[in-house]
């Protein structure tokens, strides 16, 4: 049954802990309540920790009652997704190959979450070094979506998508190296956030890291820029991590869009989405019009689907990490993902950066397209949902075990800052998530435009009563 701490949002937790209304140990016993409640159904966490997170929620309380200074995320509970190092816990990245490497120390987003007051109550499921959007690996099996259970909650950031949707956590830290952020955020109704690339540092390094971004997934807007503001800024252990300031997206949460340029794309060019999924978020985008911003329909945001240029990078990367596996150790690695890392460790030298100058063409006509809009809106994915067992669905067989997704990689290529938010949902009841992107370090339009699509639906809508 439901505790009133399940679906509270962070934002208030933060307010009712430094009021000394509520304790960090008791909505931490109740998250860990919850993830036990729920892991049958979802199998959403890979490993909990309730040792550490109770000496942590305790030592939160303590500096509560003596009267310290608190931290932005001070006694709230949050999972880590299993790409991320966690340090003293395994460390698997949804691998067999990996099920009991140890993460030596923190990555800078759970190290600066801590230092923010966060208590970390355990890792969540992943895909396979996060190569699938859907929610499965050979090592945790299959995570399923509270919305749904016959459902994925898409992936890469699985259990992170799952347990936020069911009220374990009010906010999660996820990956996103081609979607895995926004997908699942799309599938279980969730905001999401992909800053500009290496807004948030990422260490140790990734298996793909030109690509990959460490974001929160949240059932708001606001607690999603909370999480966000609490993990963004440099780190030297990130050779690209950026130096300047961090946008004020808590800000820009309650920012009006009258006067907004927004460039609408139902399909960026070549994306085939359903009908339904459309009608759900063009609905969303009509309201930005109705407040003052100006709209304008954009069908050619890309020349081609940049599909090749994002499978050429991600899938070599992590093909090089499992090399060995694949050629001498294959039956350990998920099959769809070993058989799309193949092709990729198959490129010739001119090939490969013949792809990686079209990338560079790529980022250009993006840095045009943002002289005349402040912010691209799109769908997050071509369906609202897929059944659990399947990698592509039925409607998209043509597409490849990432191409599917259309809408979310070509801004992992580009480096821009992108975010998921739910529009509304199916007539099969299942959530629609629209995309909004903006130019190069500029993630407060991002969060100005979810906030506001946020804003104009009912209150609830985005949220399940998951038992």
């Amino acid at each position: 049954m439901a505790h009133e701490f399940d679906y509270m949002s962070a934002s208030e937790m933060r307010l009712r802990v430094a009021r000394k209304d509520i304790s960090p140990v008791a909505l931490t016993q109740r998250a860990l309540a919850r993830a036990d409640e729920v892991q049958p159904k979802l199998n959403a966490f890979f490993e909990l920790m309730p040792e550490d997170a109770m000496a942590a929620a305790q030592a939160a309380e303590d500096a509560v009652m003596q009267g310290d200074g608190l931290g932005v995320l001070h006694g709230i509970p949050l999972s880590v997704k299993d790409l991320i190092a966690v340090g003293g816990a395994r460390f698997a990245l949804g691998s067999k190959t990996m099920a009991e490497n140890i993460a030596a120390e923190d990555a800078p987003a759970v190290e600066r979450a801590r230092a923010a007051g966060g208590i970390v109550i355990g890792k969540t499921t992943t895909s396979e070094f996060g190569c699938k959007p859907v929610g499965d690996s050979p090592l945790t099996g299959i995570t399923r979506n509270p919305w749904d259970t016959d459902k994925t909650p898409g992936g890469s950031s699985a259990g992170a998508a799952a347990s936020v949707a069911a009220g374990v956590t009010p906010f999660a830290l996820g990956t996103d190296g081609g979607g895995s952020v926004r997908i699942p955020s799309s599938f279980t109704g969730l905001a999401g956030i992909k800053g500009s690339f290496a807004r948030v540092p990422v260490w140790p390094t990734s298996a793909t890291p030109t690509l990959a971004h460490v974001g929160p997934l949240a059932r708001s807007v606001r607690d999603a820029a909370l999480l966000f503001s609490a993990i963004a800024g440099y780190d030297a252990r990130d050779p690209f991590s950026i130096a300047g300031p961090v946008p004020d997206v808590l800000g820009a949460c309650d920012e009006s869009v009258e006067g907004l340029r927004v460039a609408w794309s139902p399909t960026l060019g070549y994306a085939r989405p359903n009908a339904d999924v459309v009608a759900v978020v063009e609905a969303a985008v009509r309201k930005f019009e109705d407040a003052g911003a100006i709209v304008e329909q954009v069908d050619d945001v890309f020349e081609a689907d940049p599909a090749d240029l994002w499978t050429a990078e991600f899938y070599a990367g992590v093909g090089i990490k499992l090399r060995d596996f694949l050629e001498n150790k294959r039956d350990m690695l998920d099959p769809a993902v070993a058989n799309i890392l193949e092709p990729a460790l198959d490129q010739d030298m001119q090939d490969y950066y013949t792809k990686v100058f079209s990338r560079y063409a790529l980022r250009d006509r993006m840095t045009e397209l943002f002289t005349r809009y402040d912010v691209l809106l799109s769908p997050v994915l071509p369906v609202s949902s897929l059944e659990v067992g399947k990698n592509i669905p039925d409607t998209h067989a043509d597409r490849n075990l990432v191409s599917w997704v259309y809408y979310t990689y070509p801004f992992n290529l580009t480096g821009q800052p992108a975010g998921a938010v739910c529009a509304g949902l199916s007539a099969d009841g299942m959530p629609v998530g629209l995309q909004a992107v903006g130019r190069y370090l500029d993630e407060a339009t991002v969060v100005r435009a979810m906030a506001f699509v946020e804003r104009m639906q009912p209150p609830g809508y985005n949220h399940c009563a998951f038992d």
